[in-house]
């Protein structure tokens, strides 16, 4: 069978990547192994293509090239999965217009999401929303896929990945409507782990850090609950309490929006309280875009209302 072709704008795109990266079209040539005037066609094709003729690089002191600003949008593109590289996809890379490739939390989505949209609304830009769990936002931000990302405390520093902390949460213990806690324990101001011995228990997957954190905190404790149910999200989470008449310990995300009513709610009671981060991740080096910046200012003021409200 012979070797699959690659389609011929990501051809283009070898050749741009190429020339990025030597710094100069004969170096991008003798990379590739082709005469310069095949780097410079190739350049030249995409430009048309994806650009309408606009300039990708520019020649610096040395006749050193340089990215233009559409170039550098388009060149971070390229860290994407080859798969994904459609012309598109690239179009949108290279676009002029005001765009946010924002990446949220599940969970955060449902609490944070309409307000960030009303700021890029307002401002006219163009948001491309994705979701995933920590380590999926953490990659997408690193080969920057992603302008932004919002989630909870994000596992040890990583490589090309600046985070910012915006508000701590403290854990509390949810209880669904059925549930043998509100009887025995509807009085208490806080519960302590040991109280849910025995309980059936909703946990969250155990590639989710509150999952290992509830295990250590039976384990310390030496309590065993009966897990009924694992769950990713609180967008599924107050149903499996609610089926399962259970209980979970989870982030109080009260300050943020509260709580259905059905639902029974204490302050979990620890030695050593522990805390969740809300926390935005950018790529390593500068500011980042305005976009990036408007969509920043605007969670600063929300999240600081918050934390007013809290001491207040």
């Amino acid at each position: 069978m012979p070797p699959r072709k690659l389609p011929r704008h990501l051809v283009w795109l070898e050749s741009f990547a190429a020339a990025v990266e030597s710094g100069s079209l004969e170096g991008a040539a003798e990379h590739l192994g082709v005469a310069r005037s095949v780097v410079s066609e190739h350049i030249r094709a995409l430009e048309e293509a994806l650009a309408d003729g606009k300039p990708l690089l520019d020649r610096g002191p040395g006749r050193r090239l340089h990215l233009t600003t559409r170039g550098e949008r388009l060149y971070e593109g390229t860290q994407t999965p080859l798969h994904q590289l459609d012309l598109k996809r690239l179009r949108d890379l290279a676009s002029a217009e005001a765009r946010l490739r924002l990446g949220l939390n599940p969970t955060l989505s449902n609490f944070l999401l309409a307000g960030i949209a009303e700021d890029v609304a307002r401002a006219d830009i163009k948001l491309e929303v994705s979701f995933g769990g920590t380590f999926e936002l953490v990659r997408q931000v690193q080969t920057r896929q992603l302008d932004l990302a919002v989630d909870f405390t994000p596992l040890p520093p990583h490589r090309g990945v600046e985070a910012e902390s915006l508000l701590h949460l403290p854990f509390v213990v949810l209880a669904g409507p059925g549930s043998e806690l509100p009887p025995r324990h509807g009085a208490r101001r806080a519960l302590h782990v040991r109280d849910l011995e025995g309980q059936p228990f909703v946990d969250w997957q155990r590639d989710d850090p509150y999952g290992g954190a509830n295990s250590a905190r039976f384990a310390a404790h030496d309590v065993t609950v009966r897990e009924v149910s694992r769950v990713q999200s609180f967008i599924h989470l107050f149903d499996l309490l609610r089926a399962y008449r259970a209980c979970a310990i989870a982030p109080d995300l009260r300050p943020l929006r509260p709580f259905p009513e059905d639902l029974s709610v204490w302050p979990l009671r620890e030695e050593q309280p522990q805390f969740v981060e809300v926390v935005t991740l950018r790529p390593t080096g500068g500011p980042g875009s305005e976009a990036a910046q408007l969509v920043l200012g605007g969670l600063h003021r929300r999240l600081i209302s918050v934390k007013r409200r809290k001491i207040e």
